[in-house]
């Protein structure tokens, strides 16, 4: 259970003493933040043996007083504000009679049922700590040694760093005090971009239309393939596992089961090296569901866990005895989220990425502190310049521009404006983001900046229209005249097959809230990767930290007698 279930028992508790209960507002404060501080990568493998305490000590002391730790402090007072008004409006909820919320809540969830769908096996693979893996077969000897890779902020780690707590998206300093002898290696993304084709090829002889969800991530749809030839699954997942390391010469691990949502889950059941299956029932998916703590599932991040963790929902299985107060409580969107996850429901269609439906292309930039008028523009300029090229790269436009900032307390602002044509040249991103940049620096005088960023949303194609499905929608065979779209109100979200929304030619499109809430976790695991970096980058600026600092410097010689240097080192100060 974490801290804010503290303040569920504090809040309830009216006969406390005044002092009593500030001294103890203290102490969940202080134990909230220091969980907030763990980060977004707590669920990685490896970690489960891990005293997370210790690290969040660690982590704690270590950026006490930055910039960084200011701002995630004033997050997450904030954080436990809007709990405590989540459940006062609980409270309120008890006392009145929420029968028809519940039977409505019942009525949706056996219409979801229906939808249940137990004819597909889908596949997620994961390679195992991937550019560690791959940076060990140039250097085994970096195998039976603490290693990570990524400088300010790691962006993986092998196995025995795992174990002192270290992990993905951690700040290299932050790393070095849990594991001294750590060796860091830098990024090299043609290196890996190589390996992970060589994975691909793998992968594409049980679906060739695999979705990659990133260099070192894919889902599968091996219904087909075991069907062609007469296999279990199970079988077919090992037989894959084994030719990926034949051809690769790194591991994965994976998770097999009806749906997406769970078979992501259940690769990390067996991690490293190995697998895990969820059978096609509801009665063994339920069974899973039940006990799996609700940070386990792609989409909730710390800030919902704690929110559900605070009215009691500690479990996935938790959720269905709370059916009633999650719409009010949380809105229906997450409500139909929560649903499905209840009842272990997910995507069993897979599509290549590039099929994707794009919302957004963005770029952005982050630098250290600057405030000067003629660096600013410059910068927003080469922003402009590269989100051209991606624009390109996509063959998109966009029909709105959005600009944002994120000042040096951290705050992060956004403006947008809607040109009079759709845009994607240089020219005319710049020319139109900048009266919107040369507003703030108006309304912010002597206005620093550490990111800067383009967006351009409402996109319009610039190749050939094709009739492609998004991952996880579908358009249907012919365009209804009669369909409703998103914002058409329901006393509950529509059941699974007619949750739809209407583009803009009056097609219809199954919409997933899961999405929505997976695009946050991201958001949220990349806004905190740049916090890190940023974090990183001052804590190395100051003259008392430099010495424990050595192996996370940009100016590392990385020619592998430093690396053997280094692992003598870390030898020796295991023995020692």
């Amino acid at each position: 259970m974490i801290a804010s279930g503290a303040i569920q028992s504090m809040t309830e508790d009216d006969h406390a003493k005044p002092s009593d209960a500030k001294a103890e507002v203290a102490v969940v404060e202080h134990d909230t933040l220091k969980y907030h501080l763990l980060g977004p990568s707590l669920t990685k493998a490896g970690q489960d043996a891990v005293d997370q305490q210790k690290v969040s000590e660690i982590i704690y002391n270590a950026s006490k007083g930055s910039k960084f730790f200011n701002n995630e402090e004033s997050k997450d007072k904030n954080l436990t504000q809007k709990i405590e008004k989540i459940l006062a409006r609980k409270r309120q909820l008890e006392r009145i009679d929420l029968t028809t919320d519940l039977r409505r809540a019942d009525e949706h969830i056996a219409e979801l049922e229906i939808s249940r769908d137990l004819s597909q096996t889908v596949v997620y693979v994961d390679c195992d700590a991937f550019y560690a893996a791959v940076e060990e077969l140039d250097w085994p000897e970096l195998k039976h040694v603490p290693m990570a890779v990524g400088k300010g902020v790691l962006t993986t780690c092998n196995y025995h760093a795992r174990k002192f707590g270290c992990r993905s998206g951690m700040a290299g300093f932050v790393a070095m005090k849990l594991c001294p002898q750590l060796i860091c290696l830098p990024l090299n993304f043609e290196k890996y971009t190589k390996k992970a084709q060589e994975v691909r090829e793998a992968l594409a002889q049980y679906d060739e239309r695999f979705q990659s969800a990133s260099m070192d991530e894919a889902y599968l749809n091996i219904t087909q393939y075991c069907a062609d030839h007469d296999m279990h699954p199970d079988d077919a997942v090992s037989q894959l596992r084994n030719q990926v390391f034949e051809r690769a010469k790194i591991t994965i691990s994976a998770g097999v089961a009806p749906n997406a949502r769970i078979a992501k889950i259940a690769s990390n059941r067996n991690k490293p090296n190995g697998q895990f299956r969820v059978a096609s029932d509801r009665a063994t998916i339920m069974a899973f569901m039940r006990d799996l703590p609700t940070r386990k599932v792609n989409g909730i991040g710390r800030v919902f866990e704690r929110e559900l963790d605070a009215i009691g929902v500690k479990t996935c299985g938790d959720i269905y005895a709370h059916r009633a107060f999650l719409a009010k409580l949380f809105g229906e969107k997450a409500f139909y989220f929560l649903m499905q996850v209840h009842l272990g429901l997910g995507h069993t269609s897979v599509r290549p990425a590039e099929e994707h439906e794009r919302k957004s292309v963005g770029t952005e930039s982050t630098f250290r502190d600057m405030s000067g008028k003629q660096e600013l523009r410059a910068k927003l300029r080469w922003i402009a310049e590269e989100l051209e090229k991606d624009l390109a790269r996509t063959q998109n436009k966009g029909r709105t521009l959005v600009l944002k900032i994120k000042l040096h307390t951290y705050e992060v602002l956004t403006r947008q404006v809607i040109p009079p044509k759709a845009v994607s040249a240089a020219d005319d991103l710049y020319t139109y983001a900048l009266p919107m940049f040369q507003k703030l620096e108006r309304e912010i005088p002597g206005m620093t900046l550490r990111l800067m960023g383009l967006r351009c949303t409402h996109l319009v194609s610039t190749k050939k229209e094709t009739d492609i499905d998004f991952f996880g929608l579908k358009r249907p065979l012919f365009a209804s005249a009669t369909s409703t779209s998103a914002s058409s109100l329901h006393p509950l979200p529509p059941p699974l097959n007619n949750q739809t929304t209407t583009d803009e030619e009056g097609n219809e499109w199954q919409v997933w809230p899961e999405d929505d809430f997976e695009a946050a976790a991201r958001e949220e695991r990349q806004r905190e990767f740049e916090q890190l970096e940023k974090l990183s980058q001052d804590i190395t600026t100051h003259p008392q930290d430099k010495t424990n600092l050595h192996t996370t410097s940009t100016t590392d010689d990385d020619h592998p007698s430093t690396i053997r240097s280094q692992q003598k080192a870390s030898e020796e100060a295991d023995r020692r």
